[in-house]
C-alpha cells in the first residue's frame, strides 16, 4: 500500500480519486453492516444487539480517534523516531486542507481510506470475546489499542517504519489488520476466560442467514480493501481484484470439503468461514501474486484455518467465540508467509521463493513475528490496565440474562 509520502511532486488524478472514493465506501460497508451482521448471526439471540452496538460504537469511536491522533501517528513523519512511530503534525488533522495531496489523490481521501482500515481492525477483535465483555471497558480498551497497538504497526509497515524498510510485503493488511486483530482477540479471550457454560451448553449461531449476508457484504467490500490498496485505478487494482476473487472461492471450497469429509455435512457457516479465510490470506498478497498463486493461497488458507478454528481450538480449550484467531490470526499468518513464496516480478515488481528469492520468506516471517509480539504483549498489558480500573467482564447474572437486555435494555423480536 502507498503512503502519504511521495518522491516527486504529486498531481491530482480524477480517475484515481473516483476509485478511491468508491473503495473507501466499500471498506466502511465491511464493518457496518458487514461485520455487525456476520458476528450478529453467529452469537446467541440474546446477544445480537450488543454485537451490533459494539460494532457501531467502534466505527464512531475510531473515526474520532483517527481524526485526533491516529492518522498522524501512523502516517506522518516521525523524525528521529520515524522507524517506530509517526509525528504529531496532523493532530486534529491540522494542516490538512482541500489542496493537500497524497500521490494522485487528496490526502483527505487517503486519510479516511486508512480510517476505514483502522475501524474494521478494531471491530474484528470483539468476536473473540463476544457475550461477556463490559461495554464501557470495551470503549476504554479500543481507545488505548488504537493509539498504542494499531497506529505503531500501521506506521511500521505502511508509514515509513522499520518493517517497510526491511522489505516486508503487506499489500492491504495481512499483518497490520488481520494478524494484529487475530492475536489481540486470542489474548483477549484468554484474559476474559470462557463464556459461562462453554463446552456444556449449546452456543450455536442463532441465525446463519444473517452471517451469510454479512459474509457476502465482506466479500464485496473486500474489493475496496484489496483493489483499493493500489491507491489508483489501474492494472494493479484490477489484478488485486482478480486474485481476491479466486482465493476466496478456493478457500471456501477447501473449508467446505474438509468439513464435509470430517463432519459429514457441508454447512453454510463453513462456506462463509472459508470464504473469509481466503479473503484474509490473500490480503497481504493481493498486489504481488498471480492467479495461480491465489489458488494455492486460497487452498492452503481454507484447510489450515479450518484446522485452526476446529481442531486447534478444541485441543487447547480456549473460547475464541467467533474464531477471530482461527480465521484472521492464522489466515493472516498463512497469507503473509505465502506472499513471500508466491510474489512475482510480473505482478508487483517483487520476487518470492518460487523465483529464487527465498530470503523474502524470512523477511515475511520477521514481519509476522514483530506483529505477534507487539500486539500480543501490548494487548495483554492494556487489558490488565482496563481490568484494574473498570473490570472487564459482566456479572454472571448479566451474562446468563444476555447482554442485549442487561447492558442495552433492547432486544430483537
Amino acid at each position: 500500500m502507498g503512503t502519504a509520502f511521495a518522491d516527486t511532486a504529486p498531481t491530482l488524478n480524477s480517475g484515481d480519486t473516483a476509485w478511491m472514493l468508491t473503495s473507501t465506501a466499500l471498506v466502511l460497508m465491511m464493518t457496518i453492516p458487514g461485520v455487525a451482521l456476520f458476528y450478529g448471526g453467529m452469537v446467541r439471540k440474546k446477544n445480537v444487539v450488543t454485537m451490533a452496538a459494539q460494532t457501531f460504537m467502534i466505527c464512531c469511536l475510531v473515526t474520532v480517534l483517527w481524526t485526533i491522533i491516529g492518522y498522524s501517528l501512523a502516517f506522518r513523519d516521525g523524525g528521529s523516531m520515524q522507524a517506530y512511530i509517526g509525528g504529531l503534525d496532523r493532530l486534529f488533522l491540522v494542516g490538512l486542507d482541500a489542496t493537500s495531496l497524497s500521490g494522485t489523490i487528496p490526502e483527505s481521501l487517503f486519510m479516511v481510506f486508512q480510517m476505514t482500515f483502522a475501524i474494521i481492525t478494531l471491530a474484528l477483535i470483539i468476536g473473540a470475546f463476544a457475550d461477556r465483555v463490559k461495554f464501557g471497558s470495551l470503549v476504554a480498551f479500543i481507545t488505548l489499542w488504537l493509539i498504542f497497538i494499531y497506529a505503531p504497526i500501521a506506521h511500521w509497515v505502511w508509514g515509513g517504519g522499520f518493517l517497510g524498510g526491511l522489505g516486508v510485503l503487506d499489500y492491504a493488511g495481512g499483518t497490520v489488520v488481520h494478524i494484529n486483530a487475530g492475536i489481540a482477540g486470542l489474548v483477549g479471550c484468554l484474559v476474559l476466560g470462557p463464556r459461562k457454560g462453554f463446552g456444556h451448553e449449546n452456543m450455536a449461531p442463532h441465525n446463519v442467514l444473517l452471517t451469510m449476508i454479512g459474509a457476502a457484504l465482506l466479500w464485496v467490500g473486500w474489493f475496496g480493501f484489496n483493489a483499493g490498496s493500489a491507491l489508483s485505478a489501474g492494472t494493479g487494482a484490477a489484478m488485486a481484484m482478480v486474485v481476491t476473487q479466486i482465493a476466496t472461492g478456493m478457500a471456501a471450497l477447501a473449508w467446505m470439503t474438509a468439513e464435509w469429509v470430517i463432519h459429514k455435512k457441508p454447512t453454510l457457516l463453513g462456506l462463509c468461514s472459508g470464504a473469509v479465510a481466503g479473503l484474509v490470506a490473500i490480503t497481504p498478497a493481493a498486489g504481488f501474486v498471480d492467479p495461480v498463486g491465489a489458488l494455492w493461497i486460497g487452498l492452503l488458507a481454507g484447510l489450515i484455518c479450518f484446522w485452526g478454528a476446529t481442531s486447534l481450538k478444541k485441543a487447547l480449550g480456549y473460547d475464541d467465540s467467533l474464531d477471530v484467531f482461527g480465521v484472521h490470526g492464522i489466515g493472516g499468518i498463512v497469507g503473509a508467509i505465502l506472499t513471500g513464496v508466491f510474489a512475482s516480478t510480473a505482478i508487483g515488481g517483487k520476487s518470492g521463493g518460487l523465483e529464487g528469492n527465498w530470503g523474502q520468506v524470512i523477511i515475511q516471517i520477521e514481519g509476522v513475528a514483530a506483529t505477534l509480539i507487539w500486539s500480543g504483549v501490548g494487548t495483554f498489558v492494556l487489558l490488565m490496565i482496563v481490568k484494574a480500573i473498570f473490570g472487564l467482564r459482566v456479572s454472571p447474572q448479566e451474562e446468563v440474562e444476555g447482554l442485549d437486555i442487561s447492558l442495552h435494555g433492547e432486544t430483537i423480536q
